[in-house]
Protein backbone atom coordinates (compact mmCIF):
# COMPACT_ATOMS: atom_id res chain seq x y z
CA UNK A 1 0.00 0.00 0.00
CA UNK A 2 2.75 2.61 0.80
CA UNK A 3 4.42 1.62 -2.53
CA UNK A 4 0.84 2.83 -4.15
CA UNK A 5 0.56 5.90 -2.16
CA UNK A 6 3.87 6.99 -3.24
CA UNK A 7 3.29 6.88 -6.66
CA UNK A 8 -0.05 8.72 -6.25
CA UNK A 9 1.92 11.21 -4.35
CA UNK A 10 4.78 11.57 -6.76
CA UNK A 11 2.04 12.28 -9.96
CA UNK A 12 0.44 14.36 -7.60
CA UNK A 13 3.71 16.55 -7.54
CA UNK A 14 4.44 16.12 -11.22
CA UNK A 15 1.26 17.62 -12.02
CA UNK A 16 1.23 20.94 -9.54
CA UNK A 17 4.84 21.25 -11.02
CA UNK A 18 2.87 21.47 -14.78
CA UNK A 19 0.08 24.14 -12.80
CA UNK A 20 -2.73 21.55 -12.80
CA UNK A 21 -4.30 21.24 -9.31
CA UNK A 22 -1.91 18.46 -7.29
CA UNK A 23 -4.03 15.63 -7.05
CA UNK A 24 -3.64 11.90 -8.47
CA UNK A 25 -5.13 8.23 -8.51
CA UNK A 26 -3.86 5.02 -9.09
CA UNK A 27 -5.89 2.13 -9.98
CA UNK A 28 -4.84 -0.92 -8.74
CA UNK A 29 -6.20 -4.60 -9.93
CA UNK A 30 -6.36 -6.54 -6.15
CA UNK A 31 -6.69 -9.91 -7.44
CA UNK A 32 -3.23 -10.27 -9.02
CA UNK A 33 -1.72 -7.05 -7.43
CA UNK A 34 -1.47 -5.00 -10.91
CA UNK A 35 -1.15 -1.51 -10.93
CA UNK A 36 -3.53 -0.44 -14.03
CA UNK A 37 -3.28 3.31 -14.04
CA UNK A 38 -1.39 6.29 -12.81
CA UNK A 39 -3.72 9.18 -13.33
CA UNK A 40 -3.07 12.98 -12.46
CA UNK A 41 -5.56 15.77 -12.98
CA UNK A 42 -5.48 17.00 -16.09
CA UNK A 43 -8.06 20.11 -16.15
CA UNK A 44 -5.99 23.07 -17.57
CA UNK A 45 -4.28 20.53 -20.21
CA UNK A 46 -7.21 19.43 -21.67
CA UNK A 47 -9.69 22.83 -20.82
CA UNK A 48 -11.89 20.16 -19.53
CA UNK A 49 -13.67 20.40 -16.05
CA UNK A 50 -13.89 16.48 -15.60
CA UNK A 51 -10.55 15.70 -16.42
CA UNK A 52 -9.82 14.74 -12.34
CA UNK A 53 -7.25 12.44 -11.60
CA UNK A 54 -10.40 9.46 -10.49
CA UNK A 55 -12.24 9.71 -13.61
CA UNK A 56 -8.97 9.08 -16.40
CA UNK A 57 -8.30 6.41 -13.79
CA UNK A 58 -11.36 5.12 -14.04
CA UNK A 59 -11.27 5.26 -17.83
CA UNK A 60 -8.05 3.57 -18.16
CA UNK A 61 -9.46 1.06 -16.35
CA UNK A 62 -12.87 0.45 -18.63
CA UNK A 63 -9.79 0.32 -21.32
CA UNK A 64 -8.09 -2.08 -20.01
CA UNK A 65 -10.76 -4.68 -19.36
CA UNK A 66 -13.32 -3.86 -21.79
CA UNK A 67 -15.61 -4.16 -19.05
CA UNK A 68 -17.91 -0.99 -17.32
CA UNK A 69 -17.61 -2.40 -13.74
CA UNK A 70 -13.90 -2.70 -11.92
CA UNK A 71 -15.17 -4.77 -9.35
CA UNK A 72 -12.16 -6.56 -8.49
CA UNK A 73 -9.94 -2.97 -8.28
CA UNK A 74 -8.81 -0.41 -5.64
CA UNK A 75 -8.56 3.36 -6.23
CA UNK A 76 -6.37 5.29 -3.92
CA UNK A 77 -6.68 9.13 -4.74
CA UNK A 78 -4.60 11.87 -2.93
CA UNK A 79 -7.49 13.82 -2.09
CA UNK A 80 -11.22 12.87 -0.51
CA UNK A 81 -12.90 12.24 -3.97
CA UNK A 82 -15.26 15.39 -5.23
CA UNK A 83 -18.99 14.45 -5.64
CA UNK A 84 -18.57 14.10 -9.49
CA UNK A 85 -16.18 11.87 -9.08
CA UNK A 86 -17.30 9.70 -5.74
CA UNK A 87 -20.80 9.15 -7.85
CA UNK A 88 -18.25 7.61 -10.37
CA UNK A 89 -16.53 5.44 -8.36
CA UNK A 90 -19.57 4.26 -6.93
CA UNK A 91 -21.12 3.53 -10.68
CA UNK A 92 -18.07 2.02 -11.84
CA UNK A 93 -18.27 -0.93 -8.52
CA UNK A 94 -14.78 0.10 -7.76
CA UNK A 95 -14.11 -2.13 -4.50
CA UNK A 96 -12.25 -0.27 -2.52
CA UNK A 97 -11.60 3.64 -2.20
CA UNK A 98 -8.64 5.01 -0.17
CA UNK A 99 -7.53 8.23 0.00
CA UNK A 100 -5.49 11.15 2.10
CA UNK A 101 -6.34 14.25 2.91
CA UNK A 102 -10.04 15.25 3.78
CA UNK A 103 -11.61 17.82 1.90
CA UNK A 104 -13.92 19.89 3.70
CA UNK A 105 -14.69 22.38 1.46
CA UNK A 106 -15.45 20.29 -1.80
CA UNK A 107 -15.40 16.04 -1.00
CA UNK A 108 -18.07 13.97 -1.31
CA UNK A 109 -17.76 11.17 1.00
CA UNK A 110 -16.95 12.44 4.18
CA UNK A 111 -17.90 15.92 4.08
CA UNK A 112 -20.31 18.28 1.24
CA UNK A 113 -23.10 15.70 0.44
CA UNK A 114 -22.08 12.31 1.12
CA UNK A 115 -22.76 10.58 -1.54
CA UNK A 116 -22.05 7.20 -0.25
CA UNK A 117 -24.44 8.04 2.68
CA UNK A 118 -27.12 8.51 0.69
CA UNK A 119 -30.14 5.87 1.16
CA UNK A 120 -30.88 6.25 -2.59
CA UNK A 121 -26.94 5.23 -3.83
CA UNK A 122 -26.76 1.62 -5.03
CA UNK A 123 -23.22 0.89 -4.69
CA UNK A 124 -20.77 1.53 -1.19
CA UNK A 125 -17.03 0.82 -1.70
CA UNK A 126 -14.84 -0.10 1.22
CA UNK A 127 -14.00 3.77 1.91
CA UNK A 128 -10.84 4.75 4.04
CA UNK A 129 -10.10 8.05 4.04
CA UNK A 130 -6.61 9.84 5.97
CA UNK A 131 -3.73 7.55 4.04
CA UNK A 132 -0.33 9.87 4.42
CA UNK A 133 -3.01 12.67 5.43
CA UNK A 134 -0.94 15.43 6.12
CA UNK A 135 1.60 15.35 2.99
CA UNK A 136 -1.17 15.26 0.66
CA UNK A 137 -2.83 18.04 2.53
CA UNK A 138 0.70 20.15 2.72
CA UNK A 139 1.01 19.26 -1.13
CA UNK A 140 -2.11 21.13 -1.87
CA UNK A 141 -1.68 24.06 0.56
CA UNK A 142 1.70 24.50 -0.58
CA UNK A 143 0.34 24.33 -4.59
CA UNK A 144 -2.69 27.36 -3.45
CA UNK A 145 -0.49 29.21 -1.47
CA UNK A 146 2.45 29.41 -4.17
CA UNK A 147 -0.26 30.20 -6.66
CA UNK A 148 -1.63 32.92 -4.55
CA UNK A 149 2.05 34.13 -4.36
CA UNK A 150 2.47 34.75 -8.24
CA UNK A 151 -0.47 36.15 -8.80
Amino acid sequence: MEEIIAMALSAAKKAGSLGEVPIAAVLFRTENKEIISVCANRTEELQDATAHAEILALKEGFKATGSRFLEDFSLFVTLEPCPMCATAISYSRIKALYFGAYDVKGGGIDHGCRVYAHQKNLYRPEVTGGLHEDECRLLLQDFFKDLRKNK
